[in-house]
């Protein structure tokens, strides 16, 4: 179906049901846009979105936290008396509580050293207070300097320092904690082992550190291989039932090509396809970066290789208007015309037009028809986005 001319970009959700291990998610998705099809509801150029927790899960891609411990004990060349560190993971339950579990069961007689940044992790949730972080005039603040002071997330209620500790210590590990936005302060704590547990910044602290320690790693090395792994390591996993963890999902560009492929041979059409995670959006209330998993689309055809940009609409209808004198008609005319002309990177023309990744802008329209919380459509279409 082609969109009328009165009507721009659309996004629709579709409702696939209860999704599980083992299911053939491809065919299930090209069942569903069959009907669509078939409604008119699905043309060339629309591009179809799958949430990555859907295409994870028919893959069983699922690991443990007796998986990860063993793993990191393995590849880091770990004995039960040794400490490691971590530092910079996010304060999140569902992102790295259960990774956490897993990292003190790598040393059950030794010790975890958690370095957390403040006054907010990487993605923007809030960890201590600015007050009292500027009290105190330290750059290095321990969990003693903390004292019973409760420092809880103003959404979650938690309070992640707290929480951090008591996970170490319910695995019989000694627990140390403390705030530093210096990735070398943790080499203070003599650690023989380093886990660089940031997700975007993951590179630049591995760097610095391994300017000083050797053996240090980050979350996207774990988990990489065997029955369940994920290019991103346990970038992305998210907690599941008991002790397990859901990966992100495996060989995510053969998934999308099957499914464009399938698409075409079939139906005729040429459509794109994507497999998204969260959003790549601030919320503007909590200053929170919604962004946890290692990036926007784990997978994506390519198609959706480009940059969105274009030619500022408001700005040319009020330069037609005042400068141009043209009417309502010409300036329809005159935008349209303007639409199918190169202007270069620093053009007035482009003035607030900024250039962002197709794949990105279109896994955060996604995710938020689909809704964090899972709306139940798991799999949304957009149509009139690419023209």
């Amino acid at each position: 179906m082609k969109l009328p001319d009165y009507v721009g970009p659309l996004a629709y959700g579709l409702k696939m049901g209860v999704i599980l291990p083992g299911m053939d998610i491809v065919k299930m998705i090209f069942d569903h846009l069959i009907t669509c099809y078939r409604d008119g509801l699905l043309g060339d150029n629309d591009v179809v979105c799958i949430t990555e927790s859907i295409v994870a899960r028919a893959q069983n891609n699922y690991i443990t936290v007796d998986d990860i411990a063993r793993e990191i004990k393995d590849k880091m060349r770990l004995s039960d008396q040794d400490r490691i560190a971590v530092v910079f993971p996010i304060a999140s339950r569902n992102r790295f509580s259960m990774i956490l579990k897993g990292i003190a069961r790598a040393v059950p007689s030794g010790e975890v050293v958690v370095q957390m940044s403040y006054p907010s992790d990487e993605v923007g949730n809030k960890i201590v207070d600015e007050d009292f972080i500027e009290g105190l005039g330290k750059d290095l603040i321990t969990f003693e300097d903390l004292g019973n002071r409760e420092f809880k997330h103003p959404l979650t209620g938690v309070d992640y320092i707290k929480l951090y500790h008591d996970i170490i210590r319910e695995e019989g590990v000694k627990p140390k904690i403390f705030l530093s936005n210096d990735p070398l302060h943790v080499l203070k704590f003599s650690p023989d082992g380093i886990i660089a547990a940031d997700i975007h910044t993951r590179q630049t602290t591995k760097k610095v550190l391994s300017s000083r320690f050797e053996n240090c790693i980050t979350l996207d090395q774990v988990c990489t291989e065997g029955e369940a792994y994920s290019e991103w390591g346990l970038l992305g996993s998210n907690m599941s039932s008991g002790e397990r963890l859901k990966l992100a999902p495996r060989d995510g560009k053969e998934v999308v090509n099957l499914l464009r492929d399938k698409v075409k041979e079939e139906l005729g059409i040429d459509i794109q396809v994507m497999i998204y995670g969260d959003g790549a959006y601030l919320d503007p209330s909590s200053r929170i970066y919604e962004l946890a998993d290692p990036q926007a689309a784990f997978a994506a055809t390519d198609g959706l290789n480009c940059i969105r940009e274009g030619v500022k609409y408001k700005y040319l209808a009020d330069q037609c208007f005042h400068e141009k004198k043209l009417n309502a008609e010409e300036i329809e005319a005159f935008i349209a015309d303007s639409s199918q002309v190169s202007f270069s990177e620093d053009s007035i023309d482009r003035e607030g037009t900024t250039p962002r990744r197709m794949e990105d802008v279109l896994a955060s329209l996604a995710d938020l028809v689909s809704g964090s919380a899972d709306a139940g459509t798991p799999v949304v279409v957009v149509k009139g986005f690419l023209g």
